[in-house]
């Protein structure tokens, strides 16, 4: 079948295209002859001059012939020759000249003539031309026939060379002056810029590499999260090496366009070349990473053959000095890649969000480069808001410093922990609304004995265990419980938590996370009764189904085969044994829960009043529910 992937292939042919300039040129030889048509030779006489043709009334002997050229235009032509005479005479006359004198003298002396056929005017082709009329003249009454013409073939001849507008790379050519920043701007980090200068030494001393027969090109290969560094990374390894930086998009190669992207590569590879020494970083490459043979989209595997002949180092000679730097959000650990693409770059770097230590270095660094008097140092807890931004990149870290300033400007105020809190919950969160919630008294007590519940289960191991209070609200972590709706969320309320660094977790922990999802439905069950559970529960319960699956099918931790049983396709997966863990830890969270259904009514009302309780807050009323039981005992 045919397709525009065959063309192309077939036009990659020189034969084929040989053939095919000499087929156009046929059909053009061919038009101009079918063209050039024999002129009339008799000598003609123009004049724009009407008593020659009033003139004719007394010569009607003599006339041989008379015809008028192009009678419907601006300037008809009359054409006639006499007899005995070899001149051919053309008069041009005005429009409405033609008229009169077609009735006052051709019609009224009867002077026989007809209308300039094709054929005529095709050998007779000076009859419409002027005598002023020069070469230069006729070529530009050419171009403006033709324009629409030309234009097209202009146009397909640059889609031919160039490719469709649009669809190249655009590239940016940055000089090592332009280059802003160094290593000291990436915080942390430490393995990274250790495997940075690894690198930076394999440059400079090639020689010495070669010694161990080492001398492929140093393609490097940056995988890792969104917002972590990798672009400007690339710009530190150019300022350090002095050599200048081509930045494109891998993104703007995937055109559609057979061939499109390849001729960007090239085109990219030619502007690195002629610079000697230089960096071509990609960002945004994934896409370029997939396995080949994948879909029909022949264009992306022309693309990706094209990258793994760059990056082998086919045209070395041309381009030695060249480094290509790739970056993509994914790695090899996380999605599937080409083997072959992988095996070209000598270099990988794995960037990783920053632990918090490193959080800390960067919000101090971020919020350094403001001006005196912006941030109150003295009231700024950098430990706690490095905690409670756990998983954020640098990117997002500095979202957020920029939201803190915003909110203190608008509010004539200066950044504070306090204010730092409400501008990471904005950064995450988003928007709420306390006055749509205002008017929906019932769905607020339900939305604030949800989110009691959340909390209780959250603090239930450790109360437990017998801690105090103070070492209990040392561990939550728990920021703030609120009952304001959240568009974003599409929630009535929600309980903020700062988020934890451990990535490993145990059975136990796995369970108890499990727990403080069922303690929003088990508080509504425990107040409302079992038919009284809304809707509201449906995204704990979706997160804890997917957990139990997890815990069950794939890591088998209840199973002394340790198999992932998501991989047996054929196979359906254990149910029961879900069923019957999602009913043993449900059971347990109405049971604990009911053990604090004293404080959640009293909290409750307290978090209907004022809409939001933060942290300290709900500690210190639990300390008063607690002394007040005491006092009551001791009575």
């Amino acid at each position: 079948m045919f397709n525009l992937y065959k063309l192309h292939t077939a036009l990659r042919n020189n034969y084929v295209r040989a053939g095919l300039v000499l087929l156009a040129a046929a059909i053009v030889v061919l038009l101009g002859w079918r063209a050039d048509v024999p002129q009339d030779q008799h000598p003609m006489l123009r004049s724009q001059d009407i008593s020659q043709i009033t003139a004719l009334a007394g010569e009607r002997e003599r006339l041989e012939y008379l015809m008028v050229a192009a009678p419907l235009s601006e300037a008809p032509r009359y054409v006639f020759k006499l007899r005995d005479d070899p001149l051919l005479y053309v008069v041009k006359v005005p429009a409405s000249t033609h008229q009169s004198l077609e009735r006052e003298i051709l019609l009224r002396h009867n002077i026989p003539y007809a209308i300039a056929r094709d054929d005529y005017l095709a050998s007779h082709r000076a009859v419409l031309q002027d005598e002023e009329d020069s070469k230069l003249a006729r070529v530009g009454a050419f171009l403006r026939r033709h324009a629409v013409d030309l234009l097209l073939v202009g146009l397909a001849l640059f889609v031919l060379r160039h490719g469709l507008p649009g669809t190249g790379v655009s590239a940016t050519v940055l000089t090592p002056d332009q280059l802003s920043g160094s290593m000291d701007d990436l915080i942390g980090m430490e393995d990274i810029k250790q495997e940075v200068l690894h690198l930076e030494d394999m440059i400079r001393n090639r020689a010495v590499y070669r010694e161990h027969d080492i001398d492929k090109p140093f393609n490097v290969m940056l995988t890792g999260p969104a917002g972590t560094g990798k672009t400007k990374l690339a710009g530190y390894l150019a300022k350090r090496l002095d050599v200048p930086l081509i930045q494109a998009s891998a993104s703007a190669l995937e055109s559609g366009y057979i061939g499109g992207g390849s001729k960007a590569l090239h085109a990219l590879h030619r502007k690195a070349c002629a610079r000697g020494s230089c960096i071509i970083f990609l960002d945004e490459a994934q896409s370029l990473f997939m396995p080949r043979g994948r879909g029909e989209k022949k264009w992306e595997d022309d693309t990706a053959n094209t990258l793994l002949g760059l990056l082998d180092g086919v045209r070395s000679d041309q381009g030695a000095g060249v480094i290509w730097v790739v970056a993509s959000n994914f790695d090899d650990a996380s999605s599937q890649m080409d083997e072959a693409m992988l095996r070209r770059f000598s270099v990988k770097i794995n960037f990783r969000l920053p632990n918090k230590t490193e959080r800390r270095e960067l919000l101090r660094a971020f919020l350094a480069r403001k001006a005196d008097g912006c941030v109150a140092w003295d009231q700024l807890n950098l430990d706690q808001v490095a905690e409670i931004t756990a998983n954020l990149s640098p990117a997002l870290l500095q979202t957020v410093v920029e939201r803190a300033s915003m909110i203190a400007i608008q509010e004539h105020a200066v950044i504070d922990t306090a204010l730092m809190f409400r501008a990471f919950e904005r950064a995450t969160i988003g928007l709420t609304d306390r006055a749509t919630t205002a008017e929906k008294t019932r769905q607020r007590e339900r939305v604030a004995l949800h989110e009691l519940g959340h909390f209780f289960m959250q603090i239930d191991p450790w109360l437990r265990q017998g801690m105090t209070l103070e070492q209990v609200k040392e561990r939550s972590p728990l920021l703030k419980i609120s009952t304001e709706s959240v568009s974003k969320l599409g929630a009535l309320g929600y309980v903020l938590s700062a988020a934890d660094d451990v990535a490993l977790r145990t059975l136990e922990e796995l369970e108890q996370d499990v727990i403080q999802l069922y303690g929003g439905v088990a508080a509504e069950e425990l107040f409302y009764g079992a038919r009284g559970i809304s809707v509201g529960s449906q995204n704990d319960i979706q997160k804890a189904t997917s957990m139990l699956d997890m815990m069950v099918n794939q890591l088998s931790m209840y199973s002394r085969s340790k198999l992932d049983y998501s991989q047996f396709k054929q196979q359906e997966r254990d149910l029961d044994q879900v069923e019957a863990k999602a009913d043993e830890l449900y059971s347990y969270t109405l049971k604990a829960i009911a053990d604090y259904r004293v404080q959640i009514g009293e909290l409750k009302e307290i978090l209907m009043d004022q809409y939001v309780l933060s942290k300290d807050a709900i500690f210190a009323l639990l300390a008063q529910q607690q002394l007040a039981a005491g006092t009551r005992l001791a009575a």
